[in-house]
Protein backbone atom coordinates (compact mmCIF):
# COMPACT_ATOMS: atom_id res chain seq x y z
CA UNK A 1 0.00 0.00 0.00
CA UNK A 2 1.47 3.11 -0.97
CA UNK A 3 0.34 6.68 0.63
CA UNK A 4 1.29 10.53 0.58
CA UNK A 5 2.29 13.20 2.93
CA UNK A 6 2.05 16.81 1.81
CA UNK A 7 5.05 19.72 1.49
CA UNK A 8 3.42 21.77 4.35
CA UNK A 9 4.85 25.47 3.21
CA UNK A 10 7.56 27.22 0.49
CA UNK A 11 7.57 26.84 -2.97
CA UNK A 12 6.26 23.39 -3.56
CA UNK A 13 3.49 24.03 -0.61
CA UNK A 14 0.97 21.45 -1.24
CA UNK A 15 2.84 19.06 -3.30
CA UNK A 16 2.67 15.61 -2.64
CA UNK A 17 5.59 13.03 -1.56
CA UNK A 18 4.53 9.41 -2.29
CA UNK A 19 5.42 7.34 0.57
CA UNK A 20 5.97 3.21 0.19
CA UNK A 21 4.39 1.11 2.57
CA UNK A 22 7.89 -0.34 4.23
CA UNK A 23 8.79 -1.88 7.70
CA UNK A 24 9.87 1.04 9.78
CA UNK A 25 8.88 3.76 7.72
CA UNK A 26 7.99 6.21 9.65
CA UNK A 27 7.13 10.06 7.71
CA UNK A 28 7.46 12.86 10.95
CA UNK A 29 3.62 13.58 10.82
CA UNK A 30 2.54 17.00 9.67
CA UNK A 31 2.55 18.20 13.34
CA UNK A 32 5.75 17.78 14.27
CA UNK A 33 6.71 18.69 10.78
CA UNK A 34 5.40 22.44 11.34
CA UNK A 35 6.59 22.74 15.09
CA UNK A 36 10.31 21.53 13.85
CA UNK A 37 10.52 23.92 10.67
CA UNK A 38 8.87 26.86 12.78
CA UNK A 39 11.81 26.55 14.90
CA UNK A 40 14.33 26.01 12.50
CA UNK A 41 12.50 29.04 10.14
CA UNK A 42 15.27 32.11 11.27
CA UNK A 43 18.12 29.72 9.86
CA UNK A 44 16.54 27.75 6.87
CA UNK A 45 16.78 29.86 4.60
CA UNK A 46 20.02 29.01 2.23
CA UNK A 47 21.27 26.52 5.13
CA UNK A 48 22.87 23.71 4.12
CA UNK A 49 21.22 20.15 5.24
CA UNK A 50 21.62 16.50 5.95
CA UNK A 51 18.99 14.39 6.20
CA UNK A 52 19.85 11.09 7.71
CA UNK A 53 17.39 7.84 7.97
CA UNK A 54 15.39 9.79 4.62
CA UNK A 55 12.65 7.90 4.39
CA UNK A 56 9.48 9.60 2.99
CA UNK A 57 12.33 12.63 2.29
CA UNK A 58 9.24 14.81 4.22
CA UNK A 59 12.05 17.02 6.15
CA UNK A 60 14.46 16.89 2.96
CA UNK A 61 11.74 18.31 0.93
CA UNK A 62 10.47 20.32 3.00
CA UNK A 63 13.54 21.99 3.87
CA UNK A 64 14.51 22.85 0.35
CA UNK A 65 10.57 23.87 -0.45
CA UNK A 66 11.30 26.66 2.17
CA UNK A 67 14.35 28.22 1.22
CA UNK A 68 17.65 25.40 2.15
CA UNK A 69 20.68 25.88 -0.44
CA UNK A 70 21.48 21.98 -0.86
CA UNK A 71 19.75 19.20 1.28
CA UNK A 72 21.81 15.65 0.92
CA UNK A 73 19.46 12.69 1.54
CA UNK A 74 20.39 9.36 2.82
CA UNK A 75 18.71 6.10 3.53
CA UNK A 76 19.67 2.82 4.11
CA UNK A 77 16.97 1.20 1.70
CA UNK A 78 17.34 0.70 -2.35
CA UNK A 79 13.75 1.16 -2.56
CA UNK A 80 13.24 4.54 -0.43
CA UNK A 81 16.45 6.16 -2.56
CA UNK A 82 14.90 5.05 -5.96
CA UNK A 83 11.54 6.35 -4.89
CA UNK A 84 13.07 9.91 -3.47
CA UNK A 85 15.25 9.92 -7.19
CA UNK A 86 12.03 10.17 -8.50
CA UNK A 87 10.25 12.75 -6.52
CA UNK A 88 13.13 14.64 -6.62
CA UNK A 89 13.19 14.40 -10.71
CA UNK A 90 9.27 15.46 -10.63
CA UNK A 91 10.74 18.61 -8.41
CA UNK A 92 13.37 19.60 -11.27
CA UNK A 93 15.23 19.95 -7.71
CA UNK A 94 19.14 20.60 -8.51
CA UNK A 95 20.36 21.72 -5.19
CA UNK A 96 20.07 17.98 -3.46
CA UNK A 97 22.04 14.64 -3.46
CA UNK A 98 20.74 11.44 -2.45
CA UNK A 99 21.97 8.55 -1.89
CA UNK A 100 22.10 5.06 -0.20
CA UNK A 101 24.81 4.13 2.61
CA UNK A 102 24.81 2.21 5.57
CA UNK A 103 24.37 4.65 8.54
CA UNK A 104 26.79 6.11 9.84
CA UNK A 105 30.13 4.67 8.53
CA UNK A 106 29.36 4.67 4.67
CA UNK A 107 28.21 8.71 4.62
CA UNK A 108 29.74 10.22 2.05
CA UNK A 109 33.09 12.26 3.08
CA UNK A 110 31.57 15.73 4.11
CA UNK A 111 32.88 18.26 1.40
CA UNK A 112 31.45 21.24 3.17
CA UNK A 113 30.07 21.54 7.29
CA UNK A 114 26.13 20.84 7.37
CA UNK A 115 24.32 23.83 8.77
CA UNK A 116 21.06 21.97 9.93
CA UNK A 117 20.59 17.40 10.30
CA UNK A 118 17.66 15.78 10.40
CA UNK A 119 18.34 12.98 12.48
CA UNK A 120 15.32 10.00 12.76
CA UNK A 121 16.45 6.76 12.57
CA UNK A 122 14.29 3.36 12.90
CA UNK A 123 13.52 3.46 16.98
CA UNK A 124 14.42 -0.28 17.48
CA UNK A 125 18.06 0.18 15.56
CA UNK A 126 19.75 2.28 18.67
CA UNK A 127 21.39 4.52 15.82
CA UNK A 128 20.69 7.86 17.18
CA UNK A 129 23.31 8.65 19.40
CA UNK A 130 25.98 6.82 17.46
CA UNK A 131 24.99 8.74 14.77
CA UNK A 132 25.40 11.55 16.57
CA UNK A 133 28.69 11.27 18.11
CA UNK A 134 30.02 10.09 14.48
CA UNK A 135 28.54 13.46 13.22
CA UNK A 136 30.50 15.49 15.61
CA UNK A 137 33.47 13.26 15.75
CA UNK A 138 33.89 13.49 11.67
CA UNK A 139 33.38 17.00 11.05
CA UNK A 140 29.93 16.84 9.99
CA UNK A 141 28.67 20.06 11.58
CA UNK A 142 29.68 23.69 10.83
CA UNK A 143 30.64 25.73 13.82
CA UNK A 144 27.02 26.25 14.73
CA UNK A 145 24.58 23.70 13.82
CA UNK A 146 20.84 22.48 14.70
CA UNK A 147 20.31 19.16 14.61
CA UNK A 148 16.65 17.35 14.47
CA UNK A 149 16.22 14.64 17.31
CA UNK A 150 13.61 11.93 16.94
CA UNK A 151 13.08 9.01 19.31
CA UNK A 152 10.88 6.84 21.22
CA UNK A 153 12.72 8.09 24.34
CA UNK A 154 13.35 11.36 25.53
CA UNK A 155 16.95 12.33 25.38
CA UNK A 156 18.86 14.32 27.90
CA UNK A 157 21.99 16.80 27.27
CA UNK A 158 24.35 14.24 28.51
CA UNK A 159 23.67 12.10 26.28
CA UNK A 160 24.60 14.00 23.27
CA UNK A 161 28.40 15.23 22.29
CA UNK A 162 30.16 17.82 24.09
CA UNK A 163 29.33 20.68 22.37
CA UNK A 164 25.42 20.23 21.86
CA UNK A 165 22.61 21.10 23.93
CA UNK A 166 19.21 20.57 23.35
CA UNK A 167 16.92 23.62 23.31
CA UNK A 168 13.86 22.32 22.06
CA UNK A 169 11.79 19.30 23.13
CA UNK A 170 8.25 18.25 22.69
CA UNK A 171 6.11 14.52 22.48
CA UNK A 172 3.43 13.80 20.16
CA UNK A 173 1.98 10.85 20.90
CA UNK A 174 4.43 8.10 21.27
CA UNK A 175 7.34 10.17 19.74
CA UNK A 176 10.06 12.75 21.47
CA UNK A 177 11.27 15.65 19.04
CA UNK A 178 13.98 17.51 20.04
CA UNK A 179 15.88 20.56 18.85
CA UNK A 180 19.90 20.17 19.83
CA UNK A 181 22.20 23.27 18.86
CA UNK A 182 25.81 22.63 18.31
CA UNK A 183 28.32 25.27 19.34
CA UNK A 184 31.82 24.94 18.92
CA UNK A 185 33.97 28.08 19.17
Amino acid sequence: MQGFVRIIAGQWRGRRLKVKDIKDLRPTPDRVRETVFNWLAPVIQGARCLDLFAGSGCLGFEALSRGALYVEMVDQSAEVITLLQQELAQFHAENACIYRAILPHQLHPVVQPFDIVFLDPPYQANLLLPCCHFLEENDYLADSAYIYLEASEIIKDNDLPRHWRLIKSKKAGQVYYHLAFREKK
